[in-house]
């Protein structure tokens, strides 16, 4: 006898099999099994219906999804604990060969891809981040000088209070720290920093989405249960 891909299915119904699957950490079996029951499912109606037809059935699908992966939120299942894991080797796991690149072939699977990928991947995703922020100070000199004027700006304010003792009089110190706000404010706005930032955001954002998104899922290691040391 052959099974489906679901080896209990004669006693587990689909989305039962599905959700004990994500909750053990196996997203990537949901991964392999939606992309082969589409592709299977697209062939077959392929061969029924015109090729003209299925080709812009296709296409538009295929960009309906690629829109989709910017309306998700990658950031719901993420953790402290995923932020605290170690770093996942840049060239083997991260990037990867061609083959663990895939177009996602639903909303549904982009969105299991993207969400997962970045619980995996989120200190590479931060690293790739402040890579892209020093770049973009060092094409805007000015948004660098004006960070750096402000690190020295506190910086100052720390020493000063320090050696005058401001911690004995709360009030000046508070009022001395508001006024310091204010001028590091101005400095930011006008060393477009925020500029900066922005482009800095936008490009590893797009970045982060499209490499969660057409990236498969690979077996993650296992923490074995019912173990302690």
């Amino acid at each position: 006898m052959v099974f489906t891909s679901n080896p209990l299915s004669l006693s587990v119904p689909d989305p039962f099999f599905e959700s004990w699957l994500r909750e053990n950490g196996y997203p990537e079996i949901i991964d392999q099994h939606t992309s082969t029951a589409i592709t299977t499912s697209t062939t077959t109606t392929t061969d029924a219906s015109s090729i003209t037809n299925g080709f812009f059935i296709s296409l538009f699908s295929r960009i309906f999804t690629l829109l989709s992966l910017f309306t998700i939120n990658p950031f719901s299942k993420l953790t402290n604990d995923d932020l605290a894991a170690q770093t996942p080797p840049w060239t083997t796991i991260f990037i990867g060969s061609s083959d663990s690149y895939s177009f996602p072939l639903s909303v549904s699977q982009a969105r299991m891809r993207v969400q997962e990928n970045v619980k995996r991947y989120a200190r590479n995703y931060a690293t790739l981040f402040v890579l892209f922020f020093a770049c973009s100070l060092y094409q805007m000199p000015l948004a660098l000088v004006g960070l750096i004027s402000c690190l020295a700006l506190w910086d100052v304010f720390k020493f000063c209070s320090e050696r005058w003792g401001l911690d004995r009089y709360p009030i000046i110190r508070e009022c001395l720290i508001r006024v310091a706000q204010c001028v590091a404010a101005v400095i930011l706005i006008c060393s477009n920093v925020q500029m900066a930032l922005f482009y800095a955001l936008g490009v590893s954002y797009a970045g982060m989405i499209l490499h969660a998104g057409f990236r498969k899922l690979a077996h993650a290691k296992q923490t074995p249960r019912g173990r302690s040391k």
